[in-house]
């Protein structure tokens, strides 16, 4: 009797065994491969995390952000600084305000400066056009080097008003305009009607591009711009667009301007950007210097800045690589690309 319950133990005990054996097997062939699985992208990786950390971790504090004013073309691009390095926007921080860019190369050069009847205090840093010949003496007066980095291209640009049948200016006929030599638009190909060529006021930054980078001879020597009348002298950016877009013979009417602020920031349905030389202005030929007209928005601080102090680091942010990238991300066309 007992033999007999030793077999029928054994024989259940190899039952159970074969049973969970053929369980096992089951569930690994009956299973979904593991290699089937997707991942989510919205999950980035650790190396892409830490990318996106770098791109809007805050590089300053309210407390310690040198103080920085900028150009009306160059604000969006300080604005977008501000907002990826510190967190905020200027208004957030309560902000004193920008000037322009006679102002502000004033406010970094002799420590103040009176905007619009009111009194403004000392800026580190500016982001403006290159300085004018008034600006660098001013400079010189005041014993003071500049540092000048570029931080942005740029092009200088043309308009006229859509019914100007015009579309395209060489760089000699421009200057033969603004220097009185051409007068009727008949003689560059468009109709029988006197040219009316606007101008901004010396030192404005349109102004400084107009005679650094257009009224310039091949020698590099000045050319002689006529002397604006009441009619066609704009003290503002908009001014001139508005004037070229609106004015009652507004088809007579040529202006100039940076390609960012005509083409982004003041942008009317009724004037268009002409070609130079054949070639009109894009980000895509600004980018790669094809567009004759090139310039750039500057860095500019005091040369005597130490190389390991705040405003230093905040201009290394501004030409680094996300600094270029938020640069970029705000509609400008970065340096070196």
């Amino acid at each position: 009797m007992k033999n007999k319950v030793v077999v029928v133990l054994a024989v259940l005990l190899f039952l159970v065994l074969i049973a969970g054996i053929c369980f096992t097997a089951y569930t690994i062939f009956t299973r979904e491969p593991i290699t089937d699985v997707e991942l989510s992208n919205d999950v980035p990786t650790p190396t892409e995390a830490s990318k996106q950390d770098d791109l809007h971790s805050a590089l300053f504090t309210k407390e310690n952000f040198p103080k920085m004013d900028a150009s009306l073309a160059t604000q969006p691009l300080t604005d977008a600084f501000y907002q990826n390095f510190l967190g905020l926007t200027p208004a957030d921080d309560g902000y004193d305000g920008y000037t322009n860019t006679h102002w502000g190369y004033e406010r970094l050069i002799t420590g103040h400066t009176k905007f619009k009847e009111k009194e403004y205090a000392d800026r580190d840093i500016i982001v403006v056009t290159y300085p004018s010949e008034e600006e660098q003496q001013l400079a010189k007066d005041n014993n003071i080097e500049l540092d000048i980095t570029p931080v942005v291209n740029e092009g200088f640009v043309f308009f006229v008003n859509k019914e100007n049948p015009v579309d395209n200016l060489t760089l000699k006929q421009i200057q033969d305009i603004y220097s009185g030599k051409i007068t009727n638009w008949k003689e560059v190909g468009g109709l029988d009607e006197k040219i009316v060529p606007y101008q901004r006021p010396v030192n404005s930054g349109s102004q400084t591009g107009m005679l650094d980078l257009v009224m310039k001879d091949e020698n590099g020597n000045p050319i002689k711009m006529i002397e604006p009348t009441n009619e066609t002298f704009e003290s503002t950016m908009e001014g001139i667009i508005e004037a070229v877009a609106d004015y009652d013979n507004s088809r007579q009417a040529l202006g100039y301007s940076y390609y960012y602020y005509a083409n982004t920031m003041f942008t009317k349905d009724s004037i268009k950007l002409i070609a130079v030389n054949g070639v009109q202005p894009t980000n895509e030929t600004i980018k790669n210097n094809t567009y004759p007209i090139h310039t750039a928005y500057y860095i500019v601080t005091r040369k005597d800045e130490p190389k390991d102090s705040l405003v230093t680091k905040l201009k290394e942010a501004m030409l680094s690589e996300r600094g270029q990238i938020v640069a970029e991300n705000a509609g400008y066309v970065p340096v070196g690309k």
